[in-house]
């Protein structure tokens, strides 16, 4: 537990439609008070995730499954390699303000990278997290959070290690202009294990961010 949010690092492979079953029940729970808010990082099995916003244009080859979702967003990839974070807080007590919840989101990510050595950022009009490399802007890591009845489901993906061809078989996050890295493909042998290091040990400054961009607004 951090400021009594469970936190859970899940060995293996995780199924994505179990993991979506996972966080819809415990969404239910957190709403109806029974349940602490989670951080649940975990990978999964290659597949692809349609977004709300999804143009079927972008999904080039479909070799892997594709899994419709509830996050916003367009066309996404998971997949060995690659750190997926699902964050479930309570915007009715951390602040019904969405923009500002992803914004501290995104924050927390590129906190967790610069502890890595990292200089990652976000753009304007870009979701997602950035860095720079000898080819231009590469997108390192996604962001697509959904809330429901101010819950949030969902959450990030960091690009370890993962095999990078496999965002061939879609235009990833609608951005057909910019190429993806990772971790291993700028030159940081920061492994799953060190990432997650690094995020549980931002977290609590992001809860501070959140409490003070985002719950005073509700004060």
């Amino acid at each position: 537990m951090i400021d009594d949010v469970e936190w859970r690092v899940s060995p293996g492979l995780t199924g994505y439609e179990a993991a979506v079953a996972d966080m819809e029940a415990r969404a239910d729970a957190i709403r109806a008070g029974t349940a602490h808010e989670r951080i649940w990082l975990l990978q999964h099995a290659p597949l692809y995730t349609a977004g709300t916003s999804a143009d079927s244009s972008e999904l080039i080859d479909p070799r892997f499954p594709v899994h419709k979702t509830g996050r916003g967003g367009r066309y996404t990839y998971h997949g060995p390699g690659q750190r997926v974070g699902y964050v479930q807080l309570d915007l009715d007590a951390r602040g019904r303000d969405v923009r500002c919840y992803v914004h501290a989101l995104e924050q927390w990510v590129i906190g967790a990278l610069a502890a890595l050595g990292v200089a990652a950022r976000a753009v304007e009009g870009r979701v997602g997290i950035w860095v720079d490399t000898p080819g231009g802007e590469a997108k390192i890591g996604a962001i697509g959070v959904r809330v429901r009845r101010w819950v949030t489901l969902h959450g990030f993906s960091v690009n370890v290690d993962p095999d990078l061809d496999h965002f061939a078989g879609i235009v990833p996050c609608g951005l057909s202009e910019f190429p993806v890295a990772s971790l291993a493909s700028i030159g940081n042998n920061a492994s799953l294990d060190a990432l997650d290091s690094a995020l549980r040990a931002t977290f609590p400054g992001f809860l501070a961010a959140l409490a003070k961009a985002c719950g005073k607004k509700n004060s």
